[in-house]
């Protein structure tokens, strides 16, 4: 088991940012947990989030609709917090053939996945998006008020619905204000690759199976639960010429600056482990 998982039964992609080395020092256990939606939590996961790990906040990132159709359940103690960074007004209205395809019951999944290829709705810049509108920017600035918030002995939870990418571009974000590397970020990016190792080979056979370019087989693995490098890459390379890198972009679009991030690594490294 990966070192970083976290046991919460009935919710995927359950783990935590708790020991990675940040030069001489280490993120805290059992503080900055992550996670897929929360719907299904058993009620051991619900208890230990409670109880074991006394969560303080749990930071929804889904859209409005998500939360209304799958509602994270009470977790005792814990407030939650809807921070959408992506609401279904903000997207780029598609034309009519692909609306009509997409909302066909009779259309299978194979002939909606082509065209979504094939019409670009979604591609490598789509954390671009996130950080470049203002629902996302709202959103971040949110996540790190809660982190600012967080009392000794607390911990706080973020999420979405799969826990790869709204959730994993936070987790980017914060452990570049903590001062990870990039390759600290890129792997723990790729780990949902990992915990979701069932979805990932269903995606590899299929796109083997249809023979899919290597972009097209990128496309189906981000869309059924899987998360591509190259997307996230897009994404820092976006911070790294726009505002000179992730910290950059924090001090300028989210306001946490150099005084802001210090607080942050008092807060959450420890020089133990």
């Amino acid at each position: 088991m990966n070192e970083h998982h976290i046991h919460l039964p009935g919710v995927r992609n359950a783990r935590e940012l708790g020991g990675y080395r940040i030069g001489e020092m280490t993120i805290k256990k059992g503080i900055l947990l992550r996670s897929g939606s929360l719907t299904g939590a058993t009620e051991e996961a619900r208890r230990d989030l409670a109880e074991k790990y006394r969560v303080q906040t749990i930071a929804d990132f889904r859209m409005s609709e998500e939360t209304a159709k799958s509602p994270d359940p009470e977790i005792p103690g814990a407030r939650k917090l809807h921070l959408p960074m992506l609401e279904t007004a903000d997207m780029n209205t598609p034309d009519p053939e692909y609306v009509a395809v997409i909302a066909d019951p009779a259309a299978d999944k194979k002939t909606k996945f082509e065209m979504t290829y094939r019409k670009k709705i979604i591609d490598e810049k789509v954390y671009v998006d996130f950080l470049r509108k203002e629902r996302g920017k709202s959103a971040i600035r949110g996540f790190f008020g809660a982190l600012a918030e967080l009392e000794d002995g607390r911990a706080i939870l973020w999420h979405c619905r799969d826990g790869k990418d709204r959730t994993g571009l936070a987790a980017m974000l914060l452990l570049s204000a903590l001062g990870a590397d990039r390759e600290t970020v890129i792997y723990d990016f790729l780990l949902t690759n990992e915990f979701n190792r069932d979805i990932v080979e269903e995606a590899e056979k299929a796109a083997a199976e249809w023979q899919m370019p290597r972009d097209m087989a990128d496309l189906y693995l981000f869309m059924t639960g899987g998360v591509i490098r190259g997307y996230m890459e897009c994404a820092l390379e976006y911070l790294d010429r726009e505002y000179g890198g992730a910290t950059g972009y924090l001090e300028k679009e989210i306001g946490i600056g150099a005084d802001e991030r210090e607080r942050l690594r008092a807060k959450f490294l420890t020089r133990e482990g």
